[in-house]
């Protein structure tokens, strides 16, 4: 008797690894030949992708035979996963700041020089702390992002329409054919360097829509730190996911 298509029953949810519970998205692919898994941006779930008519046990085993590399993976985001908190630490363009709720209902978040390091100071409801740090990148990003564009824009004889940020987690940033850029806020956690090579990066697009020989020329003469950049976020990037600015017992 053949086994029931797992897109005729109900889908696995969430795969334990460790004793730790994570999301399971598990996709049909039409395209798709073979099963394949991948770790989520940030460490907090799993995607796997199936061709279409796959028996629900043949699944399941390709998870078995896959756990201990599922467990070395995500080994990599000890140290990583953190909660914005009062206490808890954030990375200002690669410089880490002490995170200091000041009590007040009213006031700015601002980044400060204090005598034991670095300190963002964040008013308002305790509660709230998460969403205040993550308004400060997003505000920050917008400032470094928008002047950078501005000046390899100008530099490359190029005109843009306009700048967006979103939350993304499959790419840093996009550009479309009529020149909108759209970059992830979460980068005002990485290196300046970094921040610089990713607004080098989609201006190139506006001269070049592909990732052929003349877009990295013209990439690496707006920013020659591109191959180190490109090198950062290979290694670094997914971390920047792993940060939560939901209330932690939310």
């Amino acid at each position: 008797m053949t086994s029931p298509d797992v897109d005729k029953r109900a889908k696995p949810t969430t795969i334990d690894l460790g004793g730790r519970t994570l999301p399971l998205n598990l996709k049909t692919n039409a395209r798709a030949r073979r099963m394949t898994l991948k770790i989520e941006p940030g460490g907090h779930a799993v995607s796997l992708t199936v061709p279409p008519g796959l028996a629900r046990h043949e699944v399941d085993g390709f998870l078995r035979r896959h756990h201990d590399w599922l467990l070395e993976r995500m080994a990599r985001f000890e140290g990583h996963e953190s909660h914005i908190a009062d206490g808890g630490k954030v990375k200002i363009f690669g410089v880490p700041h002490t995170i200091r709720h000041s009590g007040n209902l009213r006031g700015i978040t601002e980044a400060r020089n204090e005598p034991h390091g670095m300190v963002l100071r964040v008013s308002g409801p305790a509660e709230s702390i998460g969403r205040r740090v993550a308004d400060y990148l997003k505000k920050e990003a917008r400032r470094e992002i928008t002047d950078r564009v501005k000046a390899h824009a100008a530099a490359s004889g190029k005109s843009y329409v306009s700048i967006s940020f979103k939350d993304t987690r499959s790419r840093w940033g996009s550009c479309s054919s009529v020149g909108n850029l759209n970059f992830s806020w979460r980068i005002a956690m990485a290196p300046l360097f970094v921040v610089d090579y990713l607004a080098a990066h989609e201006v190139a697009h506006l001269s070049e829509m592909n990732h052929g020989p003349r877009f990295w020329a013209l990439c690496e003469r707006l920013c020659p730190r591109t191959p180190e950049a490109r090198q950062w976020l290979k290694n670094e990037g997914s971390f920047l996911h792993a940060v939560r600015f939901d209330a932690p017992f939310a």
